[in-house]
C-alpha cells in the first residue's frame, strides 16, 4: 500500500465519470471538507495476502500522522496513480471501507471517504509546514510489519529551518549576542533551541578556558573523568533528582527502558567511585568532570549564553572523611579565588544557603554540613550573607557572586556539602579499623556553566579579551603590495612560535586595514612597510594604544609569549 498524506486548509472533490463497470454508488455533486488530513491511497496486489494486517497498519499510520499535524478530520481518497501494481478493485474497495470503520472507532475522529471506482476532479489547498506533505509505503513481509522511511520535501524543510537573523534593535552594543555575531564567535538556530553553535573564534575562547581549568585542577590533585550523557531513569530516582527535577529532564526510550539525558553529572561520577573498593589511604578522592548536561527550559526564558538548554558544567566531586571536610572546602575556596580574583579580576562576595523544606538526609547530617561551611568561612575571615532555606535538596552550599564592569552580580562558583547522596548510593571506604565508613561528598563547580561564564566575560570586557584568550592575538598588515613577501615571513614566525595570527594583505589603504582589525578587537596589529623592511623591524599597535616603531620581531615574540603565559 502506498499513501500520500496532505494536511489541507480544504479539499473539494466531485465524481465525474465511472472508472469501473460497477463503481460505488455516488452522486455527481461536489463535496468540500475544511481543515483536514487527506490520505491519497493506492491498495496494491501484495496487500491482498494479508488485508487484516494491512488495515491495522494503515489505521496506525493515519493515527500517527494525524497526531503530528494535530487534526482529527480525515479524508480517505482512493488514488490509483500512486502505484502500477494495483490490487483487484473489489479487494481494494473492501480494504478502504473496513479501514473507514476502524478509523471511526477512534474517539474524536471524523471520517470522510471519497467514492471508489470513479474518475474525480478535485481541488485542494495544502498547508505550508514541514509535515504537510508525507508519503509512506506500508508493507507486510513474512508476517512482519514494515514501514518504509518517510519521504519529505527537503527544500520545504530547509526553508523551515533557515537561520533567522539576530534582532539587535533592543540589544546594547556590548550585549554578548551582538559581540558573538560581530566577532564571529557563535550563533543560535531554532533547529536546536537554547544550544550554542560555536564558530572557530568562539571555540578558541572555549578551549582556552577549558585548558586553563585543566591545568589548575591537575595542580590541585584532581583526576578527570567523563561519564555518559544518557543514563537509566533508575539512577535519577536513586539520587533524588527525579522527584525534584523530572519536569526539566529530557527523556528517551531504548528497548523498552526509560532513559534520561543527564541534567547533572554527580550520579554518574558516583558509579565511578563505586566501581572498586576504596581505602581511607586514597581519600580525599577528587574527580573532576567537564560534562555536557541538558535541562528543559521554556523557550521564553532562553537568553543567549546566559540561559541555555545544553551547557558544559565544570563539575568536580570530592570524597573525603569528616575530618578532612573543612580543609577540602578551604582548598576549593582558594581555587575559586585563583580564577575569579587573580586571573579574571572579578570582585566577588560569598553567600551561604541553608536547608530547604524539601530535602533528603537527616537533620544531624545537615547540622554537620552547615557547620563545616560556616567554620571555614569564619576561619578565613570571609564576610558572607545567609540565605535561609535556599540550599540544594541534598546539602547546604556557599556560592560565589561576582561583580562585572557594569555593576551586575552573577552567581558562578558553588561548593555544596552532601552527606545524603553517599548514603543513598551506599558508597563507602575501608577505614583504619578495617570497617566500612561512609565518605562525605563535596559537589563543586568553578565556572558553573562555561557558556554563561563566557557570556559574562564578553560583556564585562566588551569583547576586549586578554591576549591569552583572544581568538586572533596578532594581525599582520602589509603597507603596500611590495611588502607582502616580508609580511608573510613575519606571519610565519609568529605562527611557528604558537601565536594565533592572521593577515590582511588586501590592496587597500593601511588605515582601513587597521580599522578592520580594531573592529575585531585584535590585541596587536603589526604593520610592515618599506621602512620596516629596510630596518628589519616592525611597527606594533597594541589595542587601544598608539603605534610603536622600530620593534624587533624577536623581542615582540618574546614579550607576547610572556604575556600569554602569565595570563595578564
Amino acid at each position: 500500500m502506498k499513501i500520500l498524506s496532505l494536511h489541507c486548509d480544504y479539499i473539494k472533490f466531485k465524481p465525474v465519470k465511472k472508472a469501473l463497470k460497477k463503481p460505488e454508488e455516488a452522486k455527481k455533486v461536489a463535496k468540500q471538507v475544511k481543515e483536514c488530513l487527506v490520505i491519497f491511497t493506492a491498495v496494491e496486489k501484495k496487500d491482498e495476502n494479508n488485508p487484516g494486517k494491512i488495515i491495522k497498519m494503515f489505521v496506525e499510520n493515519i493515527e500517527d500522522i494525524a497526531k503530528q499535524v494535530k487534526t482529527k478530520k480525515i479524508v480517505l481518497y482512493p488514488y490509483a496513480h500512486l502505484s502500477s501494481e494495483l490490487a483487484a478493485p473489489e479487494i481494494a474497495e473492501k480494504i478502504l471501507k473496513d479501514s473507514e470503520k476502524e478509523l471511526k472507532k477512534i474517539k474524536g475522529f471524523e471520517i470522510v471517504r471519497a467514492p471508489f471506482g470513479w474518475y474525480k476532479e478535485f481541488e485542494l489547498k495544502c498547508k505550508g509546514h514541514p509535515l504537510s506533505e508525507l508519503s509512506r509505503e506500508i508493507v507486510v513481509e513474512g508476517g512482519k510489519e514494515k514501514r518504509a522511511e518517510e519521504k519529505y520535501n527537503y527544500k520545504q524543510l530547509l526553508n523551515q529551518i533557515s537561520k533567522v537573523k539576530l534582532d539587535t534593535r533592543k540589544l546594547k552594543e556590548n550585549d554578548h549576542r551582538v559581540l558573538g555575531e560581530k566577532l564571529d564567535l557563535f550563533s543560535f538556530s531554532e533547529i536546536a533551541p537554547g544550544m550554542v553553535f560555536w564558530h572557530n573564534n568562539g571555540l578558541i575562547i572555549y578551549n582556552e578556558l577549558v585548558k586553563f581549568w585543566r591545568e589548575e585542577h591537575e595542580k590541585a590533585g584532581y583526576k578527570e573523568i567523563l561519564t555518559p550523557i544518557i543514563l537509566d531513569k533508575k539512577l535519577w530516582q536513586i539520587s533524588g533528582h527525579w522527584e525534584k527535577y523530572k519536569e526539566n529532564i529530557f527523556l528517551t526510550k531504548y528497548e523498552g527502558r526509560d532513559f534520561a539525558v543527564k541534567p547533572m553529572n554527580c550520579p554518574g561520577g558516583m558509579l565511578v567511585y563505586k566501581k572498586r573498593p576504596r581505602s581511607y589511604k586514597e581519600l580525599p578522592i577528587k574527580f573532576s568532570e567537564l560534562g555536557i548536561v541538558h535541562r528543559q527550559e521554556l523557550s521564553g526564558v532562553l537568553s543567549g549564553l546566559f540561559r541555555v538548554i545544553e551547557f558544559l558544567m565544570d563539575d568536580a566531586h570530592i570524597y573525603c572523611t569528616e575530618k578532612q571536610l573543612e580543609d577540602e572546602i578551604r582548598k576549593v575556596i582558594d581555587l575559586a579565588d585563583v580564577f575569579y580574583s587573580k586571573t579574571f579580576k572579578f570582585p566577588y562576595h560569598i553567600e551561604l544557603s541553608t536547608r530547604p523544606k524539601k530535602r533528603i538526609g537527616t537533620d544531624k547530617q545537615w547540622d554537620k554540613a552547615e557547620k563545616a561551611l560556616q567554620n571555614v568561612l569564619k576561619k578565613k575571615k570571609i564576610k558572607y550573607k545567609t540565605n535561609k532555606g535556599e540550599g540544594a535538596f541534598y546539602g547546604p552550599k556557599i556560592d560565589f557572586h561576582i561583580k562585572d564592569s557594569l555593576g551586575r552580580t552573577w552567581q558562578m562558583a558553588t561548593i555544596q556539602v552532601d552527606f545524603a547522596m553517599p548514603e543513598r548510593f551506599n558508597i563507602n571506604y575501608i577505614g583504619k579499623d578495617n570497617k566500612k565508613h561512609q565518605p562525605v561528598m563535596i559537589h563543586r563547580a568553578i565556572y558553573g556553566s562555561l557558556e554563561r561564564f563566557i557570556g559574562v566575560l564578553l560583556e564585562h570586557t566588551n569583547g576586549n579579551l586578554s591576549t591569552w584568550l583572544s581568538p586572533i592575538q596578532t594581525r599582520v598588515l602589509s603597507f603596500t603590495d611590495r611588502n607582502i613577501k616580508a609580511a608573510k615571513k613575519i606571519l610565519q614566525q609568529l605562527k611557528d612560535n604558537g601565536i594565533r595570527a592572521d593577515e590582511d594583505f588586501d590592496s587597500v589603504r593601511v588605515n582601513e586595514k587597521v580599522r578592520n582589525a580594531e573592529i575585531m578587537k585584535i590585541n596587536y596589529i603589526i604593520v610592515i612597510g618599506d621602512k620596516e623592511e629596510k630596518s628589519k623591524s616592525v611597527a606594533v599597535r597594541q589595542r587601544g594604544k598608539k603605534p610603536k616603531f622600530g620593534i624587533k620581531i624577536e623581542k615582540f615574540i618574546k614579550d607576547i609569549k610572556k604575556e600569554i603565559k602569565e595570563k595578564k
